[in-house]
């Protein structure tokens, strides 16, 4: 695997090796070792996925504390633009964003920290985006930030989006309660 930190402290792009022969493709995703190496939680306390249609924006979610957590996510299907926005007051790169391709073809990952916010927008016909996250689902610690309040540059002005993702806060209006600490994470 190769580990390739983003412009945001603590995101990285995740590059599997992918086997290939007559039969189809292996690929391995998860390695706790090797992600422990690197300083990266692999406590996964739930697993999920969603299916969605070309032109779908979902996001930009996340966890308040103390219910935040870590997230790796991936495509088995399919290819979205993924986008992780840095919310961590204190961060060197506080407000800024990351936004990569994440495809089955390519088999790679995103490993977001706490304290990012993190959407994507389906470019193929359909895709599949599998998550890890690090704590259970917690109804009453849900947010998000409005999609289009974070100067991404999403390639659609007016995507599908749900009801509740429309109606997040504005970037500019959102008060942080996550800190940045050297290590990456949120504190």
């Amino acid at each position: 695997m190769i580990f390739q930190e983003t412009v945001l402290p603590g995101c990285f792009e995740i590059t599997p090796r992918i086997l290939e022969d007559e039969r189809g493709r292996f690929v391995k995703i998860f390695h706790r070792e090797v992600f422990a190496d690197r300083g990266l939680n692999t406590d996964w306390a739930e697993e999920y996925y969603s299916v969605s249609r070309r032109g779908v924006l979902r996001g930009l979610h996340f966890q308040l504390p103390p219910h935040d957590h870590d997230k790796l996510v991936y495509c088995t299907e399919g290819s979205v633009l993924d986008a992780a926005l840095d919310l961590r007051k204190g961060s060197p790169t506080y407000g800024e964003h990351v936004l990569l391709e994440l495809s089955a073809a390519a088999g790679n990952m995103l490993y977001l920290p706490r304290g990012l916010a993190h959407g994507f927008y389906v470019q193929s016909a359909s895709a599949t985006l599998v998550y890890k996250v690090t704590s259970v689902y917690a109804p009453q610690q849900d947010a998000g930030i409005l999609w289009s309040s974070a100067n991404i540059a999403w390639p659609d002005s007016d995507p599908i989006i749900s009801a509740r993702d429309r109606d997040f806060p504005e970037f500019n209006c959102f008060e942080t309660p996550f800190a940045f600490h050297t290590g990456g994470g949120e504190a």
